[in-house]
This record gives C-alpha cells, sequence and structure tokens, in this order.
C-alpha cells in the first residue's frame, strides 16, 4: 500500500473522523515490560490526540529489531491476521522509528497504514501549528525525518515541479526524489532563519527584563498555570502538545515585573528533528533567567518525566539555571492516593515527607499546587517573587534600584 506524503503539501494531521488502531511495542534486553507498557500508554495517548482509536496492543521481547519488519516474522503475520479480521481497523502504529524498508515492506503484508511515534507525534504538530513559525518549524522537521525515508514511501515527486527538463542523464526517480526533498527542506531552512531573526530582535528588546520560562513534559498544566499566573487566555487542553507556539506575557508582582513564557511540552523519544526544528522556540528557554518545572504529581511515571525533561534541558545546556520543581495537580493525587478516613494533619504530614522526598531526589526546591483548585497558587507566587529579585540583584542590580 503506498504511503500518501507529498513534498510540499501542507499537512493537516490525520482525519477528522476517528480512525481505528492497534499499537506495537518491542521489549528489548536493556528494558523491561513495565516500561514498555508504559510507552504504549502513552502513544495510546499520542494516538487519541491525533484523532485515533486504540484497539489492541501487541508487545514482543526481541534481542534487537528486525530488520525487515522490526518485529519477528512470526508475530508480524499475527498482527497481520488481526488486522484482516477487524475490518474497523485502518492503522498500526508502532512505538519505535521504523526504516522506510521496514514500513513498505509491512504495509504490503499488513495492508493498512503503517505509522511509528515520530510520524504520529509529527502529524499532531503539523494538526496543532498555527503561526506560520510553528507551521514552517513543522514541515521542516516532516522533510527531514522523511528525507533518509524516501525510498519505497515517496513515488513520482517529480510531478511536483514537472518532469521535463528536471531529470538529469541517467538520473533515477529516487535520485530525482531527493533532489526535490532537499530542495525543499534548503527552503524551509531560510524562512525559518528569517523568522528566527525576528524572533531574536523581539527577545533583544526584551534584555532588562527578567525571564522566567515555564518547561515541563506535555500536558502536565503548564498552559492552564500560566492562565492563573498572568491573568491570561492561553489555550489549554487535555490533550498533549495542545500548544506548540511559544507565549510571553509581562507580569508584575509585587511592583517586581518580570517576563513568563509558556513554552512547548517535552516527551520521551521526542524526533530530534523536531528539537532542531523549534530551536527559536526552544531559545526562550536557553535565554531565560529562572525555570518553572512543572510536573503532573498525579501520573504515575511523573518521575520518569522529570527526568526525561532533566535530560533535555542538559541536551540545551541549561541544567545549571536556577529551577523551582512545581509538582501541580496535587488535588487529583489526593484523589488517587489517599484513604477517605485521612485527617487534615495526617495529610499535612504526608505531603511534607513527600515534598522533602522530592527535594532530596531530584536537588530542586519543591511545591505543591493545583491549577484547576488554585490551592497555594498564592505561595507560588510569592516564592516566585522572591526568585525574581534575587535574579535582578544579581543580573539587573541597576534596573532593580529603579523600583
Amino acid at each position: 500500500m503506498a504511503n500518501e506524503w507529498t513534498v510540499g503539501q501542507k499537512s493537516s494531521g490525520l482525519e477528522v473522523k476517528t480512525e481505528y488502531a492497534v499499537v506495537v511495542g518491542v521489549v528489548l534486553r536493556n528494558e523491561t515490560e513495565e516500561l514498555v507498557a508504559e510507552h504504549l500508554d502513552e502513544l495510546e495517548f499520542l494516538a487519541e490526540t491525533a484523532g485515533a482509536k486504540t484497539v489492541k496492543r501487541f508487545v514482543q521481547k526481541l534481542d534487537h529489531p528486525d530488520n525487515r519488519t522490526f518485529v519477528g516474522s512470526g508475530k508480524a503475520r499475527e498482527i497481520a491476521n488481526y488486522v484482516d479480521q477487524h475490518e474497523e481497523i485502518s492503522m498500526v502504529i508502532f512505538d519505535d522509528d521504523l526504516s522506510g524498508k521496514q514500513v513498505n515492506i509491512l504495509e504490503e503484508e499488513m495492508k493498512v497504514k503503517i505509522i511509528d511515534r515520530s510520524t504520529l507525534i509529527l502529524d499532531i504538530f503539523a494538526r496543532r501549528a498555527q503561526t506560520a513559525q510553528a507551521k514552517t518549524q513543522v514541515e521542516l522537521a516532516q522533510m527531514q525525518y522523511l528525507l533518509p525515508r524516501l525510498r519505497g514511501l515517496w513515488t513520482h515527486l517529480e510531478r511536483q515541479r514537472g518532469g521535463i527538463g528536471m531529470r538529469g542523464p541517467g538520473e533515477t526517480e529516487i535520485e530525482t526524489d531527493r533532489r526535490i526533498v532537499r530542495d525543499k527542506i534548503s527552503k524551509l531552512k531560510k524562512d525559518l532563519e528569517k523568522i528566527d531573526k525576528q524572533a531574536e530582535t523581539r527577545r533583544k528588546g526584551r534584555d532588562t527584563m527578567v525571564r522566567v520560562a515555564l518547561v515541563g513534559y506535555t500536558n502536565v498544566g503548564k498552559s492552564t498555570l500560566m492562565n492563573l499566573l498572568t491573568k491570561s487566555d492561553v489555550f489549554a487542553e487535555d490533550k498533549l502538545f495542545a500548544t506548540l507556539d511559544t507565549t510571553v506575557r509581562k507580569v508584575a508582582y509585587e511592583g517586581v515585573p518580570f517576563l513568563l513564557t509558556d513554552t512547548v511540552g517535552f516527551i520521551r523519544k521526542l524526533p530530534h528533528h523536531l528539537i532542531e526544528s523549534f530551536r527559536s522556540t526552544l531559545d526562550e528557554v536557553r535565554e531565560s533567567d529562572l525555570l518553572l518545572h512543572v510536573v503532573d504529581v498525579a501520573h504515575p511515571q511523573y518521575g520518569d518525566q522529570i527526568r526525561t525533561v532533566q535530560t533535555l534541558l542538559k541536551e540545551m545546556n541549561c541544567e545549571e539555571k536556577p529551577t523551582l520543581l512545581v509538582f501541580n495537580k496535587i488535588d487529583l493525587f489526593r484523589e488517587r492516593n489517599y484513604d477517605m478516613y485521612l485527617d487534615e494533619e495526617g495529610r499535612d504530614e504526608v505531603e511534607s515527607d513527600l515534598v522533602n522526598g522530592l527535594q532530596a531526589e531530584f536537588g530542586q526546591e519543591a511545591l505543591l499546587v493545583s491549577a484547576h483548585t488554585k490551592e497555594n497558587v498564592d505561595k507560588l507566587r510569592y516564592r516566585l517573587t522572591e526568585l525574581v529579585r534575587v535574579e535582578y540583584q544579581q543580573t539587573y542590580p541597576y534596573v532593580a534600584k529603579q523600583w
């Protein structure tokens, strides 16, 4: 079954109508079944965000992925038989990246769309992109991701620019296809450079103000918290990557002004082309003075999510920035973990131990809040103001003296 990606065509994501899918994960030698199950839970949430409903998951233990079908040939046939018996299934989603050859072989065998995690994330980003910057970043990431997978995925791309005069002597179709994609990548990079220069100019105009960036895993409540802290109306939704565009708001607490930035959420196995393409967006994090690392404390794997974000921050050389861990959704945490007969004193003791343990484990100051019920949001504002004052005194002492 031919893949329908088209060079130069803007992707608007999966079709609006619900599609049905099965998800596939592989337990490699350095992984556990529990870890892969967590990854598949997240993959199903990604699929739901893109508009697909998961009806079954397949998991296989392997020493290493199969070069042809990623999973073993027997497991591939098992999946194909299941798909064949359930006509409503229109796609199979793999939790790891596939090569163009693997996609082609699997589509021939299973007769449905074959999608990997990176393709799914790129699809969601394509749907969520609103501004020219975000759309250009996403399209560039798509082109860079698909370039090495052209063989077996793309057909007759030369018609996008006309075949006559475009094909060199002895040049094969795949070589023409690659050249067209490289030309598209080159153009997108130039477009993005212009947008990046404009964004850099805007940031330079804010040089004398302390900048605070909200960072964290996707869907932890950053945008909701941003709305509370700035009394603005930033789009927030209970889905992964609800917003891609950086939002900057000027805030003043107790006469202390600063800039608060909401950034795109991180996720495990985030395609590196996305990180590269969203460089200008992530520059808001690099150039910030303070980080508010927002965590969904009610999520069963919040520790892994923290480590994922910290790893990405380290790759961006941001791990040394002053950071306040904001553990959001404490109301949901209580609902899921507390005994109904636990009194207020016992609850306070449990949460005090929780905060101390989190601070010791991750080496950063921590606060428990609920953006939903607004619990401890005033405490967060107070602590944030103190941290901003310190940053002004250290970085912009001449500005601090003015107010």
